[in-house]
C-alpha cells in the first residue's frame, strides 16, 4: 500500500497531495483509492460541485482523515476542477502516507 506515496510531496511547510476527485458520490470516502496513471488519490464527496460545497467537504475529509485541523488544510490548485492539488500544513510525508495507508487498509 505505499502507493500513495507517489501521490504526497514535502515541502518547506507541509505536504502536497495530489487528488482526483468525484463530487455528488454516494458517500465520501478518503483515501478512496489510488490512479496510478495520474498519479493521484482518489476523493469522494457526497456533496456536489456547486458554490464551494465539494471544496468544503474535501477540506473537511482531508482533515478529518489525517487528524488535523481543518486550517491546515487548503486546495492551492484545481478550485474548479476534478483534479485538485491540496496542502497540509505541519505535516511529514512519511506520517501522511503512512495515515493514509492505515485509513486506505
Amino acid at each position: 500500500m505505499e502507493q500513495y506515496a507517489d501521490a504526497v510531496v514535502e515541502t518547506a511547510r507541509g505536504v502536497v497531495i495530489t487528488l482526483d476527485v468525484t463530487a455528488g458520490a454516494k458517500r465520501s470516502l478518503f483515501p478512496a483509492g489510488y490512479n496510478a496513471w495520474r498519479k493521484s488519490i482518489r476523493c469522494q464527496v457526497t456533496a456536489p460541485a456547486v458554490g464551494g460545497k465539494a471544496n468544503r467537504a474535501i477540506i473537511d475529509l482531508v482533515a478529518g482523515t489525517l487528524g488535523v485541523p481543518r486550517a491546515d488544510v487548503a486546495i492551492v490548485a484545481g478550485h474548479t476542477s476534478s483534479s485538485k492539488t491540496v496542502a497540509v500544513s505541519g505535516q511529514s510525508r512519511s506520517g501522511v502516507v503512512a495515515c493514509l495507508n492505515a485509513a486506505g487498509a
